[in-house]
Formats: structure tokens, C-alpha cells, sequence
């Protein structure tokens, strides 16, 4: 990492007085807790959930494996559904709204009577039993979440699959989880067009090396061998099923990671630390009330669409809302006019989807009515300060705090953000570590550091890390473990006077330009802060004598077109605002960038676009013909 400290922008944002009075004192009470004596607070949150035995020990720590509350039996579903339906039998838990418009809505009681007749088929007609592996390759639709409480309600260990994976990418999911079953869909809507994901899968077995695995698809319109349909398989079964007791650390779930490089990374998650950080951090972050209506728009194929879409909510009873679309289509307010018809009053989306509403400006936002709305998050990568006020100002009426979360997949559940209510906001700056959780910035000798950009690192256990990456106990040790003596996030970052912490971004993404050492994000979030530019993406060229240069790839807002004069200001501004050695060699406008259907950017395809390099898998993407058009502007 560079020796210069990263300057921090340290406008701060006050919070809304009504969180501050209901939030200061119960969260500063958490904290306190935590700090007195952090494996009691653990276990106090491990009792909101209900237990089947209760633990015997707190923590067993044998880094890099944990396990927590040893000994304790528990069940997801169970805790997901059956607790509430004593006394709210009739409180709605989903709310779905498809692409074309279809509405479907769930009760506690109904979905927990969907989920038990799941769980009853796969045991007694397709033999699936504890430890079994099943896969779901599905797109945002209830039976989705319906499948993976199923499977945690008998213990099988679901491995939810993005439905935008091509069949080598799912077959190589299939190769390592050895998955018995598979629940899919004949197809999922993408923006008017029909994704066929059960042929998807049948090229995926081809591809792999799976016994023949048992098929469940949604809205099958002809049986085949191994094939059943979802609702012909489950209408005749029981309502009732007894949740099977499971142990703390039994696995829960398997979610691959999908690096750029590599063979994909099987994380995984036991059952009582996972469950344990998910309603805590649901209820503290969002500040969870009975009358909520949550919406996440990750997928469930994510972490997030884990932990914050189905779980994380879930334990604590609150009614989720789910879309199956985009939110750019049909028109570019559909997000906004799901808010103002189902009353959204939390939404917890990604940076990238707020650069891109910022870039069609604020008129669209402006035609809904968006009062429902009590509270923001973002997740996914940094934001940007200028898309943080943007969605602050336009989004929220600076009236909703803005939970900018930073985790990641193995972590299970959020570890840094500003609380509602009780830390000063600050945009671009994630925030404090949550209650129980001890964080460090350390040196690339390990050393902990205040005064420079360093490298994150999460120095005690915390209920809900991963337990290791499936078939590959090296792989984890050697990815997490190897750096420091502690768990090494991945990413750097800076810790500012008040303890806040600004993530920079991946430390992999750092430039080397003539021996310098700069963040990709410095670079973006430079060019974004120029009021012409929505959204920016920047990557590391060949260059004979730096070694290597900066190419940005910039969207305007909709107010501005492309000229050389706006392309030369642009690359003079980010050298006022980081240094001469940061102004890119290669600016280019383009129309869109190339990025996943959850809102990522894929980088990888702007470099070999830049060096001509063969495109890789591109199925992933969001809209595939943006390819063709950044190339037109090379």
C-alpha cells in the first residue's frame, strides 16, 4: 500500500431526531455490553433465537476454525417461521411483484404450510435427507425462498445459484457440492425476454460429473425421468412437518464466490453463528419495526439475498418484499413506482444502481411518491460521497438515514456501517465496527496503523464467519490465513479520527503507474465527484514506460454530451483532485458499462476490451450488447 495517507471526506451528516431518540440509548447499551464482556453479549443475542438445547459453550476458537454455542440444537425454519405463528398467524411475510406485473402475497401461515410440504416431499419422495446437498438455480421468485427454508427445515444444505450463470459455471458448482437435487425454474423474465434455466441445467449435468441428479422445476410443462414439477409434487403433502434438530455448526448453507479467476470458492455457513448474526444486525441496522416493509433488491443467489432477504428478516418477523425484475425496466422509474404502490419504508440496494439512477437525474425519482420511505442502505462495494447525497437528497428527502454497509460473503452478515440513530453519518465513509465485533487497519507487517491507508483485518471471531470453503481447507487457510494472524478481509482501508472506517476497495485493485501505487476507487470516486459524470469505472492498461496506466471508462449524466473538451476536463480534474500521476492516459464516454444482473462492474471484460483480448463468459451480464458498443468507442 502507498505511504500517503488517503484524505478523508469528512462532511458529516446529522441523524434524523427521531431515530436518535428511539436509537442512542439502546445502541449505546449494546456496545457497552459488548465492551464489558464480548462472548456474554454473543450469547445474549444467540437467546433471541429459539433453541431446541442450549449451548454449552460459548466459543471454541482453533484458528482459523471456529465453532459457537457448541453443542446447541436449532433449527432455521423453525425460527424463520414457526415461532411467530402463535400469535401472528396472519402477518404477511412476501410480498412478490413479477416483471410483468403478477402480485403474489404470503402469510407467516402460508408460507410456513408451502415450506413444510417442500420439506415433506424432498425426504419422503426423493429421499433427501441430512447433509444432502441441493442446489437452487431460480429466478427472485417466492419458491425460491420457499426451497431454501425447505431444505434448511430437514437439514439438507442448499446452494443457491445466481440464475443469471451460464452451464459451465453451474456445472462446476454441481462438480464440487455434489448436489443430489436440483430446484429450478423452465424460465425466468429478464427485461421482456425469457431465460431458459431449465434447459440451462440440462447442459449443465452434460457438462459435469454429477450422478444423475433429481430435477424439481417450477412451471414444468413436461415430465421426464428424474423431473417433477414443484406444485404437482407438494399439493398432495402435509402442512405439518417437525423441524429436524440440527447443531450449531452443522452447515446451513454452501455459497460460491465467482472471482474473476480460479476455480469458484464454496463458502460456508453453520447454522446457530449465522442465525445469530443475521437477526441481530437485521434489527439493529435497519432498525426493524413491525410495520415495515423491507425491501433488498439483491437476489438470493448472493450473500446478501441470503442474509438480508430471506434470514435476516425473517427471524424477526417482518414482511419482505421481493421484485423479479430490474430497475430499468419496462421504464426507469420502476423501482420508485414499487416504493410508492407496496410502501416500501426500508430499501437496501447498490452503489452501482444509485450511479445509475443519478445518471438519469433527478426528474424520475421526483413523479413518485416516496414518503413511505424511513430508511436507506447500500451494499455491494464504497459508495461514492456524491451518490450517497444524491440518494440522501433525492431518494430519502433527507429525512432517512443511510446504512452504508460494508461485508462480504464470509463474513456472513454486516460489520461496519453508521447506525441509525446513533453514529454521525458520513458519505463515503461505511463507519464503525457493530456491537462484539473488533476490527484493525494493520501495515503490511501486520502492525495496526492509524495514520496511513491500510489493509482491513477482523482480529476475534464473530458468530457468523465462515467455517471454511467446501472441499478445500487449504484453499481457506491459505486465502483468509496466510497474510496475518488474524482474518484478512481483502480490502483496504483508512481509519479516520473518530474511529470511522473508509474502505478503500479490493487492495487487488491497485494500479502500479511508474512505481506509484493507486486505488482504482480513488480514481472513480474522483471522476464521479465531477458533476458531469454518473457512473466511472477505472483499470490498469500496459504502458511501455509507466509499466502500467489508467483507463477510465465514464457514463454522463443525462444532461451533458460526450465532447474532446469534456473528455480533457475530466482527465485535468482527477489530477487536481489526486495527483498528476493519477490522470488516466484513456478516457472513454460510454453509453453503459458491462455488469452482472446484480449491479456489478466487470472489469475484467473493460480489460480485455482495451487490450483485445478474447471476451470471456458473458451470460452473466446484464445486457451482453453493451460489449459491442464500448468497442465501437475504443
Amino acid at each position: 500500500m502507498t505511504n500517503q495517507k488517503l484524505t478523508i471526506d469528512l462532511k458529516r451528516v446529522k441523524q434524523p431526531e427521531n431515530f436518535i431518540n428511539k436509537q442512542k440509548a439502546l445502541t449505546q447499551k449494546l456496545y457497552d455490553s459488548a465492551n464489558t464482556d464480548r462472548l456474554k453479549f454473543w450469547d445474549d443475542q444467540a437467546a433471541n433465537l429459539h433453541w431446541q438445547k442450549k449451548w454449552d459453550q460459548t466459543l471454541i476458537w482453533e484458528k482459523p476454525y471456529a465453532k459457537w454455542f457448541v453443542n446447541g440444537k436449532l433449527n432455521a425454519a423453525e425460527n424463520c417461521l414457526d415461532v411467530h405463528l402463535e400469535k401472528h398467524t396472519n402477518k404477511t411475510a412476501i410480498i412478490w411483484e413479477s416483471e410483468t406485473g403478477n402480485i403474489e402475497t404470503y402469510t407467516y401461515l402460508e408460507l410456513s404450510k408451502k415450506v413444510n410440504q417442500l420439506a415433506n416431499a424432498l425426504e419422503n419422495k426423493l429421499s433427501i435427507a441430512k447433509g444432502d446437498r441441493v442446489t437452487i438455480y431460480m429466478p427472485l421468485v417466492p419458491e425460491a425462498v420457499i426451497a431454501m427454508l425447505a431444505c434448511s427445515r430437514i437439514g439438507a444444505i442448499h446452494s443457491v445459484v445466481f440464475g443469471g450463470f451460464s452451464a459451465p459455471s453451474l456445472a462446476e458448482r454441481l462438480n464440487d457440492s455434489k448436489s443430489k437435487c436440483i430446484i429450478t425454474a423452465i424460465d425466468a423474465n429478464r427485461r421482456g425476454k425469457k431465460v431458459p434455466l431449465r434447459s440451462i441445467v440440462e447442459d449443465a449435468i452434460n457438462q459435469s460429473d454429477v450422478d444423475e441428479p433429481q430435477i424439481i422445476t417450477l412451471n414444468k410443462s413436461k415430465l421426464e425421468s428424474n423431473d417433477y414439477d414443484f406444485n404437482e409434487l407438494i399439493q398432495n403433502e402435509s402442512t405439518e412437518h417437525k423441524a429436524k434438530p440440527m447443531d450449531s455448526e452443522d452447515p446451513l448453507f454452501i455459497l460460491y464466490t465467482s472471482g474473476t479467476t480460479g476455480k469458484p470458492k464454496g463458502i460456508v455457513h453453520t447454522t446457530g453463528g449465522y442465525l445469530t448474526h443475521a437477526k441481530f444486525s437485521t434489527k439493529l441496522v435497519f432498525n426493524l419495526e413491525d410495520s415495515d416493509t423491507f425491501w433488498c433488491t439483491a437476489d438470493v443467489g448472493w450473500i446478501t439475498g441470503h442474509t438480508y432477504l430471506t434470514y435476516g428478516p425473517l427471524l424477526n418477523e417482518a414482511t419482505i418484499f421481493m421484485y423479479e425484475g430490474t430497475p430499468d425496466y419496462p421504464h426507469n422509474g420502476r423501482f420508485w413506482e414499487l416504493i410508492e404502490k407496496h410502501k416500501v419504508s426500508i430499501f437496501y440496494t447498490a452503489p452501482t444502481a444509485i450511479r445509475a439512477f443519478m445518471k438519469d437525474g433527478e426528474a424520475i425519482p421526483q413523479k413518485y411518491d416516496l414518503s413511505t420511505l424511513r430508511l436507506l442502505g447500500t451494499v455491494g462495494e464504497p459508495i461514492n460521497p456524491e451518490a450517497w447525497q444524491w440518494y440522501y437528497k433525492n431518494i430519502g428527502n433527507e429525512k432517512c438515514p443511510v446504512v452504508d454497509t460494508w461485508w462480504q460473503t464470509e463474513t456472513g452478515g454486516i460489520i461496519l456501517t453508521s447506525l441509525p440513530g446513533y453514529h454521525t453519518m458520513k458519505p463515503g465513509v461505511a463507519g464503525a465496527p457493530l456491537p462484539g465485533l473488533e476490527l484493525s487497519i494493520l501495515d503490511e507487517k501486520g502492525i495496526p496503523t492509524t495514520e496511513e491507508r491500510g489493509l482491513l483485518s477482523i482480529i476475534s471471531p464473530w458468530p457468523s464467519m465462515c467455517r471454511g470453503i467446501w472441499n478445500d481447507n487449504k484453499r481457506f487457510k491459505d486465502v483468509y490465513w496466510s497474510k496475518f494472524d488474524t482474518y484478512f478481509a481483502g480490502d483496504g482501508a483508512v481509519i479516520d479520527d473518530d474511529n470511522d472506517i473508509c474502505v478503500i476497495g479490493r487492495v487487488d485493485d491497485v494500479l502500479n503507474v511508474a512505481g506509484h501505487r493507486i486505488g482504482t476507487m480513488e480514481v472513480e470516486s474522483a471522476l464521479v465527484d465531477h458533476k458531469s459524470v454518473a457512473e466511472a469505472a477505472v483499470i490498469g492498461v500496459k504502458d511501455d514506460i509507466k509499466g502500467e496506466a489508467i483507463a477510465a471508462f465514464v457514463i454522463l449524466k443525462s444532461t451533458y454530451n460526450e465532447s474532446e473538451d469534456l473528455i480533457t476536463e475530466l482527465k485535468n480534474h482527477v489530477s487536481k483532485t489526486i495527483s498528476p500521476i493519477a490522470k488516466p492516459k484513456v478516457l472513454i464516454i460510454a453509453p453503459d458499462l458491462p455488469k452482472t444482473r446484480s449491479g456489478k462492474i466487470m472489469r475484467r471484460i473493460l480489460r480485455q476490451i482495451i487490450e483485445g483480448d478474447e471476451i470471456g463468459d458473458t451470460t452473466t451480464l446484464a445486457s451482453p450488447d453493451i460489449i459491442d458498443k464500448i468497442k465501437a468507442k475504443v
